[in-house]
């Protein structure tokens, strides 16, 4: 089958729509790298819009009815947004489901220690990494710090001009020789993955009495750890924070910088966290820009912890997503345990997430007949898994040609892929989550180079034709 350039088939007003969606995107990007961060941007956006949060509705036991917009937040990681259509829940929702979560570093509990004249950070990586990829590039600290009496201390450094950047080093290309006889897995270890805070140390005034020696000269004490000390005291001075809060924080380590157009041609956009921010703000977008009265009620769901297996309380696998449901019908006056499964099961989902783009340095890696182009549209991938569909949810024909119907009938454009050659590839998403509900579900999204990379590159014109093909969805996904 051949394949369109989506470039090709816009008209000089599309070309304009799609540079202002992408400049929106790569602000929501600049705001959000991480969950928490992702969760305010969304928040607001939407309450201007005329959201309303669940948790209130529920105190004042306000019946919702046609066109009424409600979200719940959980734990300040993931959201659920609902808009009421005309249909009773029961006979289903069309939803669409991404995840805020990106590949990092994150700063371990007991992290600051000096070794050699610096002060360290000591990390875990968070998600499927290269972790060579993350040496000597600036990189920001973004998070919370918790302190004992509840006070929450939010942390910012390393994005504006004047901030200061971290960094972990590397080995000079001069002593590298059995460095780089190791396999790619090996090169940088995980726990070499620590940040340079530091190397100046604290200046100490010199003491008046000094202590007799055993031969009874005076000798001045000499201060141990200084550099570390006066990060502490950096610390100390700019949050009113200690070493010890350390221990309930929540702090990441990503790439410093903002998002940036790629290309002469500007079409193209280069950020970390695109996975899967990119299908986030696209499902986002959707659910604002969707007609306030549909036949169905529209959902959109975005979670946490995806790279890790969608587990904890705020991943996919938890109950969250089920017990907004069952609270917002309890406000339609539909609620009963019988009416949430018919609810869930009656579903119609997109699990917007990425997929990997052809990229011809690498051509050995991909089936070209089944790979996702950029510039090619929105992407299908019929299922995911690894190595013999494993792990997968693979969607039935019958909803694959409901989704080619509305997509033809809007004239959205998009292609169908597969994560590499057969032998080779693999990964997942969260639908195979929502297909144990019952419902219809299957991976969508936008094509990405370099996945999982400090900076990953998709088209302007991907991401935009994402965005109309989860507005043809919800607008029309009614088995």
């Amino acid at each position: 089958m051949e394949m369109k350039n989506t470039w090709e088939t816009y008209d000089e007003k599309q070309l304009q729509e799609v540079d202002a969606f992408a400049r929106d995107y790569m602000d929501f990007l600049d705001n959000g790298k991480t969950e928490r961060e992702c969760i305010d941007t969304i928040v607001n956006r939407i309450e201007k819009e005329g959201y309303q949060e669940l948790e209130a509705l529920i105190k004042e036991q306000k019946k919702l009815q046609c066109g009424d917009k409600v979200y719940s937040v959980w734990m300040n990681k993931s959201i659920v947004m609902f808009q009421i259509g005309k249909k009773p829940m029961a006979k289903g929702m069309n939803i669409l489901g991404a995840h805020i979560d990106s590949p990092r570093l994150d700063v371990k509990q007991n992290p600051l220690y000096e070794e050699g004249g610096f002060a360290y950070l000591d990390t875990h990586y968070y998600g499927g990494v290269k972790k060579y990829q993350w040496v000597t590039i600036p990189l920001a600290l973004h998070g919370v710090i918790v302190k004992k009496d509840g006070t929450t201390v939010e942390v910012n450094i390393g994005e504006n001009e004047d901030d200061p950047v971290f960094f972990v080093s590397d080995l000079l290309i001069h002593l590298a020789q059995e460095q780089l006889e190791k396999k790619a897995s090996k090169v940088i270890e995980g726990e070499a993955l620590d940040i340079i805070i530091g190397n100046k140390p604290l200046v100490v005034k010199p003491k008046e009495e000094n202590t007799e020696g055993e031969d009874g000269k005076k000798e001045e004490k000499s201060e141990k750890e200084t550099v570390k000390k006066n990060m502490l005291s950096i610390l100390k001075e700019a949050y009113d924070v200690e070493e010890e809060d350390f221990i309930s924080a929540e702090l990441e380590v990503v790439p410093a910088g903002k998002a940036r157009e790629a290309g002469f041609d500007r079409s193209m956009i280069l950020s970390y966290g695109q996975d899967d921010r990119v299908c986030a703000f696209s499902s986002l977008k959707a659910m604002l820009e969707v007609k306030k009265e549909t036949e169905r009620t529209s959902c959109c769901i975005l979670v946490d912890k995806e790279e890790i297996g969608s587990v904890g309380a705020t991943g996919m696998q938890s109950r969250f997503f089920e017990n907004a449901v069952a609270e917002v019908m309890n406000l339609t006056g539909e609620y009963s345990e019988l009416n949430v499964r018919r609810c869930l099961a009656s579903s119609c989902m997109l699990s917007s997430d990425v997929s990997s783009a052809y990229d011809p340095s690498y051509a050995a890696s991909f089936d070209k007949k089944n790979v996702a182009y950029l510039g090619g549209g929105m992407v299908f991938n019929k299922f995911t898994g690894s190595r013999g569909k494993s792990g997968s949810n693979d969607a039935n024909a019958e909803y694959l040609a409901h989704i080619r119907a509305i997509f033809e009938k809007e004239s959205v454009n998009f292609q169908t892929a597969e994560l590499g050659r057969v032998d080779l590839g693999g990964g997942g998403t969260i639908a195979y989550i929502l297909a144990l509900y019952g419902m219809n579900v299957i991976d969508s999204g936008v094509a990405v180079l370099n996945m999982h990379a400090p900076w990953e590159a998709t088209s302007k014109a991907d991401v935009y034709e994402t965005k109309r093909g989860y507005v043809a969805f919800l607008e029309n996904a009614d088995l």
